[in-house]
Parts: C-alpha cells; structure tokens; sequence
C-alpha cells in the first residue's frame, strides 16, 4: 500500500479532521466534484440528468456506524422515503445502504428489521444493495445478506477484491443467486488479511470478475456490477464478456458520480448497463477521503481548487 493511500485512510477515521475539514471553503468545493449536494433533492435531480444519458442511479445517503436505535430508525425512514420519491419520479434508481448506519453496532436483529423494512418498500424489479464495510464487519454482514436473500431476491451485497477472503466468500453465495457488486476495497486492512499491493488487487479482482461474469451467464448470479473506474481494467472485462458471448447490457459498471464521466458515457452508449452512485448527506468526510484514497490524483485536483482560489 502506498503512504499516500495509508496516510488518506488514516485521516479518514480522525474525528478531529472531521470535525475541522468539513468547514473549509475548498474541501467543500473538491466533494461538490463527487457529490451533486447534500439533499436527497439535488440526489433525485442528479439522478435525472444521468437518466437524459441513459444512465442509471444508486443513491447512498452517507453515514455509518450508528449506536443509537432512534437514529438507526431515522435513517431506515429516510430510505423509505427516498424509495417514495424514485417511484413518484418515475426513476428506475436503486439505493445502496450500510449496515452499520442501520444499527449494526446494536444488535443483528435490529439491523436486520431495517434493512427488511427498507428492502419491502423497494420495487421488486430493483436491488437493494448492501455495502461491504471494514473487514471486522465482513462476517456479520454477509450472515445477515444471507438471511435478507433468503426472503428476498431484490438484495445485492458489495464484495471486497483486496480482502483474501473474498474468492471463498463468492463461492459461499454463488449457489444462493445472488446479486454481487465487486469493488477493490478503501478501507485500511492490515496484510496479513488483505492483498497489500495494488497489482496483486487489480489480478484478484479480474479472478473474481470473470467468475462472476460465468455465474452471470449461466444464471447463477442476477446481477454482476463492477464497481471501478479502472478503464484499463474495465476494457479487460468487456473483452471477456465478449469472448463468453455475454449480451452487452450484462456487463454492468458502476461508478461514483463525477468520475470518468466520458467512460460512463461510453459505456451506455455501446448498450452495456452504466449506473453512477449518487452519495449525499452531511455526514461526508470519511467518505470522501475514502474515495481520494482510491485515487490519490483527487487529491492534486483539491490541491489546485486552494490555489485557484
């Protein structure tokens, strides 16, 4: 791991640079890059434009690691809500959540109660997603993945490629038809658990994208998202998907708004499924030096917004 990427993962768990960095004029203009604002509004009108390009939409309402029941029920209510109003707008947009903005970190059962409330209101014909966290919480979520699809089918779950596990896990879900998100990881795992070298990262997910993309044509899978903004990467996928003689629409990319806009673009444009996360909310420090982790060149791009004035 590079000491860019582990002093960016470090500062995105500093309560202090939390607290400090939301405030500055020029933090604020750099995550307007990757976030169209902080209302659920700006997220439904974002998602809009993208629909004008053919594109699709998975709102996150950013947060994580609620320890208060009340507030874990707030958020369940928000996703409701934001479920309301992509069907009242006529979106075909999906969510994305987090376990822990659930209640995790109070109980499974009360995690489970409103993911399954969340999940109810979804229309049937779209997924829920279900992030994958820090590694000590890899575990618990995909026990309760596990339980959520055995009741539902509209439920995905996010897998991680520099975690060494992940190859075992995808092997564990594949018989139960899942809907699988595949990203690289951003959180700071030590090496004894995870790949510690961008190279053997980017080899892991290319294993693991091309037995997702199997599983996919042999109806083992009902959804195989790539979530990376890897183009070298994602042209290795397409030529693959290819050569299995997979329809365009099946290879489905899923990138963070604001980023690679000319590849999201292209990719609906050639018939393949182009969806962008949309994230919003308050709460987006850690998200977001999460995402400048992934791809240091970010931070150069805030660098020149202070000195651009």
């Amino acid at each position: 791991m590079s000491v860019m990427r582990s002093l960016l993962l470090a500062a995105s768990q500093n309560r202090w640079l939390r607290d400090h960095a939301t405030h500055y004029r020029f933090v604020k203009s750099t995550v307007s890059r990757f976030m169209p604002g902080e209302t659920l509004e700006e997220a439904l009108a974002a998602a809009q434009h993208l629909r004008t390009k053919q594109i699709g939409a998975v709102f996150t309402h950013l947060g994580e690691n609620i320890k208060d029941r009340e507030e874990a029920r707030q958020v369940t209510e928000h996703y409701l809500e934001a479920l309301e109003r992509i069907r009242q707008s006529g979106l075909h947009a999906e969510i994305s959540v987090k376990l822990t903005q659930l209640g995790l970190d109070l109980s499974a059962d009360v995690c489970f109660e409103n993911l399954r409330a969340i999940i109810r209101r979804a229309q049937e014909d779209s997924i829920v997603w279900v992030d994958m966290e820090a590694s000590n919480y890899v575990e618990a979520t995909l026990e309760l993945y596990r339980r959520a699809l055995q009741e539902y089918p509209n439920v995905g779950i996010c897998l991680q490629a520099y975690l060494y596990r992940t190859k075992d896990d995808l092997a564990k879900l594949l018989p139960l038809r899942p809907s699988i998100r595949l990203v690289k990881g951003a959180y700071n795992e030590p090496r004894e658990i995870a790949f510690p070298l961008k190279k053997d990262v980017d080899e892991n997910y290319f294993e693991l994208a091309k037995l997702m993309l199997r599983a996919k044509k042999e109806s083992r899978c009902v959804r195989a998202a790539f979530g990376t903004h890897d183009v070298a990467l994602i042209r290795r996928l397409s030529d693959f998907a290819g050569e299995e003689t997979l329809a365009k629409a099946d290879l489905e990319v899923q990138m963070l708004y604001g980023i690679q806009r000319a590849e999201q673009e292209r990719l609906a444009n050639e018939g393949c499924t182009s969806i962008v996360l949309v994230a919003y909310g308050s709460y987006w420090y850690p998200w977001f030096v999460r995402r400048l982790a992934e791809r240091p060149a970010n931070l150069w791009f805030m660098v020149r917004n202070v000195f651009a004035g």
